[in-house]
């Protein structure tokens, strides 16, 4: 992996606990909701690498993790392997550019390749939603612009926060309900996996 992979650089201890220290001290943190999915590899080990991997991030602190949910693949190539999603929520100091550039970052480290349209991939990682911040730049559209229409998005973030909002849409428990019985029904949460907080 090379040094200059931001998941690999090196971080001084000071700089860590000054940065860690920030998600408590300073005056305003925002609240951030992030969607993990694979269906490559070892799609619950990748899953839980990448929770590890930003809940190791200074400037983040992960507050909530979904269940683990399987759904078949949306669009692109036919017969894909299934895919397991999740949603992180958490509390960062960093602005929404550098949340996006950690998330490249972490797919990056799990070789995620970016060839085909919505094909097939060992991880992605969606920023959904930043507190307060509405952006059509399309570097980095918020809030998410499909998040409302996907029940693989909406189900696991129900999970991880109940009075989640999808902002200037609403709440994400009346819009995965709306989406109707069939779509709520093509996402199943795995009873048996379960990703963990970060230590």
């Amino acid at each position: 992996m090379s040094t200059s992979d931001p998941t690999a650089s090196p971080t001084t201890f000071d700089l860590e606990r000054r940065v860690d220290s920030a998600d408590f001290t300073l005056h305003n943190p925002r609240h951030a909701v992030i969607a993990l999915g694979s269906n490559l590899g070892n799609r619950l080990e990748t899953l839980q690498g990448a929770v590890d991997e930003l809940g190791n991030t200074p400037g983040i602190r992960i507050t909530a993790v979904s269940a683990v949910f399987e759904t078949a693949a949306v669009g692109g190539p036919a017969e894909q392997p299934n895919y397991y999603n999740a949603v992180v929520v958490v509390r960062t100091t960093l602005p929404p550019a550098s949340v996006l550039e950690r998330a490249n970052a972490i797919e990056d480290a799990f070789g995620r390749v970016r060839e085909v349209r919505w094909g097939a991939r060992t991880l992605d990682v969606d920023i959904l939603s930043y507190e307060g911040v509405a952006s059509s730049d399309p570097v980095l559209l918020l809030p998410h612009p499909r998040a409302h229409e996907r029940a693989f998005v909406l189900a696991p973030w129900l999970d991880a926060d109940p009075d989640g909002e999808v902002p200037g849409l609403g709440r994400v428990a009346d819009l995965l309900k709306g989406l109707g019985a069939e779509a709520q029904e093509s996402v199943w949460r795995r009873e048996d996996i379960q990703l963990r907080l970060p230590e």
